[in-house]
This record gives C-alpha cells, sequence and structure tokens, in this order.
C-alpha cells in the first residue's frame, strides 16, 4: 500500500482533485471533491480526507501506477468571486518497476 498526501494553501475549497500522468500523455483525473471517484479510476486507487488535506492511497502498487501525480485545488479569495486554478502541485513520483 503506498498513501500519497497533499495539504492545500489556505483559501482553497473543498474542490481538491488528484491526477495521474503518464509520460508522453496528459494529465488524467482520478479524484475531485476530494473522495468523488472518476469513472475508470481503478478500483485499487482510493481517497479520503477534507480541507485541507487529501491523501490518495494505492492499495497492490502494480507497474501500470507508475507515473507523476498531481493534487488541484480552486482558490476562492476574500475579495474576488472568480476562482483561480492553482497550477498543480506535484504529490509523488511512482518509478518503473
Amino acid at each position: 500500500m503506498v498513501s500519497l498526501s497533499c495539504t492545500a494553501s489556505q483559501g482553497v475549497d473543498d474542490d481538491l482533485s488528484c491526477y495521474l500522468q503518464k509520460p508522453g500523455q496528459p494529465p488524467k483525473l482520478l479524484f475531485y471533491e476530494i473522495s468523488s471517484r472518476e469513472s475508470d479510476t481503478p478500483s485499487h486507487f482510493s481517497s479520503s480526507g477534507s480541507e485541507p488535506e487529501f491523501t490518495l492511497t494505492i492499495n497492490g502498487v502494480q507497474a501500470a501506477d507508475a507515473g507523476d501525480y498531481y493534487c488541484m485545488g480552486v482558490y476562492e479569495g476574500p475579495v474576488f468571486t472568480q476562482s483561480y486554478k492553482h497550477l498543480p502541485q506535484l504529490l509523488f513520483a511512482v518509478l518503473q518497476l
């Protein structure tokens, strides 16, 4: 089992999402709103947490799980009504076995 954690900055709401990017491919959404699973996310992936922390757990890591994992949050500023997407923060890189 591997657990990957992300802590958001102050002002980021609970719309935290997690992505996996494999070499030569665009990032693929795994979870959104912390624990809502994208339909094609593998069953051995799970997520948990609440603002501002997010944890992605991979049970029985497989070679196909290799890649860069990112979390992203939506910033709700105290003055502005517009939301700003923060650049994804690298959570962890799972190396090829």
